[in-house]
């Protein structure tokens, strides 16, 4: 089942910080089970609500829908708490990762996106990641519940049956597959980093003071204003690599240089309460420059030529993508309508038609930086549904209200079995 409410909530909370605080922190406007609801947080949420669908604020039995939501939302947490349900941190951190980049892609850049929320991007990624954590125990939960339900044929053609008048045009889909490479710094700016944050440790051991070294040498911008202090923070809230790190070390105990997606941190531990710990750092990045670009188009290049030439495309991607997710399986991309394709792909396919590769082009997505060539296999125009052309997507419809009508009364069933309470 899709996150249709985790996702929401989660992006409910995050368009709050940008409309701002709310005033009233203290009246409860719902309960679930052990979790209460708060006025000032439903009032943001309806904001959001009135932001993003242009309606008015005064409609009747709009905070109480909002709540209703929030309530859904809540049941299902303490439900797959209840059954035991888990996520794992890398887990959370790469649905976290990719959610924070389609932010900064609605509002532009990172840089907007830290000035709307007056944080850095590391900090937002810590303030939401327990919030990221509940919404995927949501979604796990209802996968487990959701994931057996089958349809059969002959439903499908009754859906078909009563809903083809109102499916409207099918628009214009592309069949796409690519070939991505990933943009790595070469050796000499790798050891140049290596070298400059081996330096600073080297000058942290014999007495330097790290605030300093931090404010006029570290890289992150969040953090280096204040001598690299990262606060107290526990499991969960770093990249794995750093986390790892961190846990490891002792107090006032000054790591070996330690590699993530960000660069390289030398990190030093300053307290240990509980489970939490209270670190600071200083990041050293690995520069990428314009040579490793080249290389990088050079290689593509050369792979378009020998699929224009007749070498086949998916099995060129199977040897040579370094994007795991579609590398195994040729490099497709799937049928996708041509007014959802990724903004990160649709400048590699502008103006292709059926059969042709498009020129290397950037491919930036949360956890992959460099760039790609293109295959459209197919286009296909815009048409009136049917079941001979379209089973699968009618098929997918057709599925996706029965999972609904089933999730309804699922949810009904959690209402009458956990405690929930609205004081609106």
């Amino acid at each position: 089942m899709k996150l249709s409410h985790t996702i929401l909530l989660f992006f409910l909370m995050l368009v709050a910080r940008d409309l701002g605080p709310a005033q009233s922190l203290d009246r409860i406007v719902g309960v679930v089970d052990r979790e209460i609801i708060l006025e000032s947080e439903l009032d943001a949420q309806v904001q959001f609500f009135v932001f993003n669908n242009r309606v008015d604020a005064s409609t009747p039995g709009l905070k109480e829908q909002v709540l209703d939501v929030m309530i859904n939302e809540k049941l299902l947490v303490a439900k797959a708490i209840e059954d035991s349900v888990t996520v794992g941190d890398e887990e959370v951190q790469q649905r976290l990762d990719q959610l924070i980049q389609q932010r900064i892609q609605q509002v532009g850049s990172e840089a907007r996106l830290e000035e709307l929320y007056g944080m850095p991007i590391s900090k937002i990624k810590r303030e939401f990641r327990d919030q990221m954590r509940k919404n995927l125990l949501s979604e796990r939960l209802q996968q487990q519940r959701f994931a057996v339900t089958r349809i059969a044929r002959r439903e499908v053609e009754e859906f078909f049956r009563l809903y083809k008048d109102s499916l409207g045009i099918v628009p214009e889909q592309v069949d796409l597959a690519h070939i991505a490479i990933k943009l790595k710094p070469g050796a000499g700016a790798s050891a140049a980093a290596v070298a400059k944050a081996n330096a600073l440790r080297d000058s942290l051991i014999q007495g330097a003071d790290f605030a300093d070294l931090a404010l006029r040498h570290s890289q992150d911008p969040g953090s280096s204003s204040r001598g690299g202090d990262l606060g107290f923070v526990r499991r969960g809230q770093f990249v794995k690599e750093f986390e790892t790190a961190v846990f490891a070390l002792a107090e006032g105990e000054i790591s070996e240089p330690v590699e993530t997606e960000f660069g390289l941190h030398v990190i030093e531990l300053l307290e240990r309460r509980g489970d939490a710990v209270h670190p600071r750092h200083i990041l050293i990045r690995i520069d990428k420059t314009e040579s490793d670009r080249d290389t990088i188009i050079t290689m593509l290049d050369s792979l378009r030529t020998r699929a224009l030439r007749g070498d086949d495309f998916a099995l060129l991607a199977k040897q040579y993508s370094e994007y795991k997710e579609t590398a195994l399986i040729g490099g497709s991309l799937g049928i996708t309508e041509v007014n959802n394709v990724d903004q990160s792909i649709l400048p590699a396919i502008t103006g292709l038609q059926g059969g042709e590769i498009g020129q290397p082009t950037p491919l930036t997505i949360p956890g992959f930086d460099g760039y790609h060539i293109v295959l459209v296999r197919s286009r296909i125009p815009e048409h009136l549904p049917s079941l001979e052309q379209d089973y699968d997507r009618i098929e997918t419809l057709a599925l996706n209200l029965k999972r609904s009508q089933e999730y309804s009364a699922w949810l009904e069933e959690l209402r009458t079995s956990i405690y929930w309470e609205s004081r609106l």
